[in-house]
């Protein structure tokens, strides 16, 4: 905590405080933005008069002035307090660059009136030009707070504009949600349905099954499931996407040296595969020194690590060629870094490589902890996760790799700071690569269902994001975190929460639209689709001899619309 508390420096006199309902400079749920701020030679003018806390520009002032932070390495208390209400939901925003040097972290840390540090968000700031630092708080009481910028560099020299500090309410803000979702998750689709004489056929029932969403809500798996034909219907029934908890990993296949045991992973594969639940792949290695297989751990000689590690690459990729839909390669290789001190720096860069050659086709995830669930998190934060995944994708032969980011998501039992989320996923996001929450969970706690429902429509809401595997699962599961059934697979809170959300984002097949076209005049009907596979039936209700089926795949097509045009031809 020194060390941080010595990396913060004066910040942010609020000159001008209003904080009202209306639009802001940077809507935090303008994904847009996020992938094109950074290095911008002028930061974007404001055109708002309201609704902004704005620094050394009035709002009549139309010159381009910026705020000089100077570095001194201690916190200094402002003259102005800002007063944050329980139950409201904060975003930040500010456009930052350095003076001086090049490449260092800059973030934002509110201080409340009890000395508690909550951190809010960070960007990596460079000189000559400006970046976007995002973030946010959802305050746990109402009080006042100071506002700081920090850097890992106690004597940088940042400068800032336009700083923005922007209230919602859960209500203002889960209706953004809403309308981020109606726009990125579906798309319009036009039915035509006509005679061969292009008249429409009036009375027609277009019904609608969806059978594979683009977008997949999953569920970790572990070895109880084959004990279990409880477990087994209970989460057939449900997902169509898991990844095994331990079972995959070295240290489960290769207990002892040369003696590899697949035996429980391939029987949880032929489950999945059964019941068509794909399956991604966790884990071909781990960087943690002490998940190493017990062997492996008492290896000194580097050649001999190689060899071993060479040996358990091929094994594992090989078996499974074509049969998972991604690999965690290197798991948690920012936290850890058992194989960059036993073979270089390059190991991690090195093992994908290699990875991306035995299964060309695979999804290649950096998969971390604390990444978004965290904002005090040094080691494996937004921007070193991205960080990591360039170094990955810049290693010769590496650029062409099926590149993904992972991020486990291990919350803790209290109300998630949503703005930080948002603002996290649009820094792992900017890469252009699928962002999944890979192990997400939470201690019991009171408020649970509330706090995951939260954190898994903030996800759902957020463009990068592609998919979800929650790590939770019925009592006979063993997940005694997020539990979702009882002994006799009834339901908890939470439970009913995931159930509606698999209902509401249909992850499984049901009839989800009727269309009936009762006037003869109008020749369309238009819905909102989410997208995916569809099985598509078109009849008539008294004419059996008008019937047709068939497949409609609805995709994400910017400024357009599907059209599916059915002719009976009679």
């Amino acid at each position: 905590m020194k060390n941080i508390i010595n990396g913060f420096f004066l910040c942010m006199l609020f000159l001008l405080l209003c904080l009202v309902h209306s639009g802001n400079a940077i809507d935090p749920f303008s994904y847009s933005n996020s992938l094109r701020t950074e290095c911008l030679m002028k930061p974007p003018r404001s055109s708002e008069t309201q609704g902004l806390l704005l620094f050394n520009r009035s709002v009549e002032d139309d010159s381009d002035q910026e705020w000089e932070i100077e570095a001194n390495g201690v916190i200094r208390e402002m003259s102005q307090r800002i007063e944050l209400h329980q139950g409201n939901i904060y975003s930040f925003s500010a456009w930052v660059k350095l003076r001086e040097g090049n490449d260092k972290k800059v973030g934002v840390v509110f201080k409340t009136e009890n000395g508690r540090l909550v951190h809010g968000g960070e960007v990596r700031a460079k000189q000559g030009c400006w970046s976007l630092l995002k973030g946010g708080i959802v305050p746990d009481v109402s009080g006042l707070v100071n506002i700081f910028f920090e850097s890992d560099d106690e004597e940088a020299k940042i400068s800032a504009s336009n700083v923005l500090l922007k209230r919602f309410s859960k209500e203002e803000w889960n209706q953004k949600q809403d309308q981020l979702i109606e726009k990125i998750r579906k798309s319009k689709v036009r039915f035509e349905v006509t005679y061969q004489n292009k008249t429409a056929v009036n009375g027609a029932v277009v019904s609608l099954i969806q059978t594979k969403p683009s977008f997949l809500l999953g569920c970790g798996m572990n070895f109880r499931i084959l004990q279990s034909q409880g477990y087994r219907k209970w989460f057939a029934s449900r997902f169509k996407i898991t990844s095994f908890t331990n079972e995959m990993k070295w240290y489960a296949t290769e207990k002892a040296r040369g003696r590899e045991n697949y035996t429980v992973a391939d029987s949880m594969l032929k489950f999945a595969e059964e019941n068509e639940i794909l399956v991604r792949g966790h884990t071909v290695l781990w960087d943690n020194p002490k998940m190493q297989p017990s062997w492996v751990q008492k290896i000194k000689d580097p050649k001999d690590v190689m060899n071993v590690t060479l040996n358990r690459i091929n094994s594992v990729m090989k078996r499974y060629k074509g049969k998972l839909t991604g690999w965690d390669v290197v798991n948690e290789n920012l936290h850890w870094d058992y194989f960059e001190k036993m073979l270089g720096v390059n190991a991690s860069s090195r093992f994908y490589n290699l990875a991306s050659k035995l299964d060309p086709g695979v999804t290649l995830f950096v998969n971390e902890y604390n990444t978004i669930e965290n904002p005090k998190e040094v080691t494996a934060s937004p921007i070193k996760v991205k960080k990591k995944m360039e170094e990955i994708l810049a290693y010769p032969g590496n650029q062409n790799i099926k590149g993904a980011i992972g991020a486990q998501g291990h919350f803790g039992p209290t109300q998630s700071n949503l703005a930080y989320i948002r603002s996290a996923l649009d820094t792992l996001g900017s890469l252009c690569l699928p962002v999944w929450l890979t192990e997400l969970d939470m201690p019991k706690c009171l408020n649970q269902e509330k706090y995951i429902e939260e954190i898994l429509r903030e996800a759902y809401s957020h463009p990068a994001v592609k998919g979800i595997i929650i790590f939770g699962g019925p009592e006979v599961s063993g997940f005694d975190k997020l539990t979702l059934a009882d002994k006799d697979f009834k339901n908890t809170q939470t439970g009913d929460v995931i159930d509606k959300l698999l209902k509401e984002w249909q992850q499984y097949s049901s009839e989800i639209f009727k269309i009936f076209i009762t006037d003869a005049e109008n020749e369309e009907e238009e819905i909102l689709l989410l997208h995916g596979h569809y099985n598509v039936n078109v009849s008539h209700p008294w004419m059996k001899n008008l019937s047709t089926s068939l497949s409609l795949e609805v995709t994400k097509d910017i400024g357009q619309r599907q059209v599916v045009r059915v002719v009976f031809n009679i």
